[in-house]
């Protein structure tokens, strides 16, 4: 566990986990500028630069690849393989919720993803997300300076997860007798084994028959592994002038006896199954790490797992 976090932690943007948020946003922003991107979110770029660039803002440079490459070859390929994940796993979510059809979703978590602004919902959709106040705050913000406006009808839930947080959702309007499509990316990481348990028992206490639920594990890794990693990394952020970014790994809890969640949604009410992060990489031809002994297993990558409540 990290000892970075604490169980009463807030943060901004700007902070802790809210960094994070920039950086999925600067990969979203870079692969909806790519030449053939796998997505397209108009709002990624503007939500980056409205925090004021940052460490992450180097992605967005037209010539960062090449100097990447120049710099360091291995690291290049470290942060192309990042970048096409981040583009693959918002595929993968668009994808779901354009399948789920629903018109009642909660978006966990929800930092600066746009999809209430950017994707096509059905009429009458209404999207719930749920945040840290200055996060959802900076955002709201942000985007109407830009004159964009919502898709969907959006209704902002301020209040941390770890706080009763289905009391404040239903006192904004959610309806449990109505099938929701949940969504928690880029969140699991963050929670240590029991709150995770704590998080789909209430999400399942709230879900009407046929509401869908779609999330990205954490993945596991070796203690040894994450050493590496963490040293492989520091000596990245050290060539790139990094040096001073939030260490994400630090943020993340990397528990052991966190539960497999397509089983644990099977027992409890969920018809679910689970997709390898790493299949879906390949699938799309996105896999840009070399194949090789130093590669870790595909068990080290997330998962992504969809559920029907029965």
């Amino acid at each position: 566990m990290s000892s970075l976090r604490s169980h009463d932690d807030t943060w901004d943007i700007d902070t802790s986990v809210g960094t994070t948020a920039v950086m999925v946003a600067a990969a979203r922003a870079a692969e909806t500028a790519a030449a053939d991107p796998l997505i397209s979110d108009p709002y990624a770029r503007i939500l980056v630069d409205g925090a004021g660039g940052g460490p992450w803002s180097m992605m967005l440079d037209e010539d960062f690849a090449a100097r990447a490459e120049e710099i360091d070859p291995e690291a290049a390929v470290l942060f192309a393989h990042m970048g096409n994940y981040q583009a693959v796993r918002t595929r993968f979510f668009d994808d779901y919720f354009a399948e789920a059809g629903l018109r009642q979703v909660v978006i966990l978590a929800s930092g600066l993803d746009s999809r209430a602004f950017r994707l096509s919902w059905p009429a009458g959709t209404t999207v719930f997300e749920i945040d840290q106040p200055k996060v959802l705050e900076y955002k709201r913000q942000v985007l109407a300076e830009h004159g964009v406006q919502p898709t969907a009808t959006r209704v902002e839930v301020a209040i941390d997860l770890r706080q009763d947080w289905p009391a404040a959702l239903r006192s904004a309007g959610f309806d449990d007798t109505v099938p929701t499509a949940w969504l928690a990316e880029g969140l699991l990481m963050y929670l240590p084994g029991d709150a995770q348990d704590r998080l789909f028992e209430q999400i399942t206490a709230l879900s009407a028959p046929g509401s869908r639920i779609a999330a990205e594990t954490a993945p596991m890794q070796a203690e040894e592994r994450r050493a590496q990693m963490k040293e492989r990394f520091d000596r990245i952020k050290e060539k790139f002038g990094l040096s001073d970014s939030i260490d994400v790994g630090e943020l993340m809890y990397n528990d052991p006896d966190r539960a497999d969640l397509a089983p644990w949604l099977a027992g409890h009410g969920w018809d679910s199954a689970a997709v390898k992060s790493a299949d879906e990489m390949r699938r799309l031809n996105r896999w840009a790490l070399p194949e090789g002994p130093d590669i870790p297993e595909d068990d080290a990558f997330s998962q992504f797992v969809t559920a029907t409540r029965r």
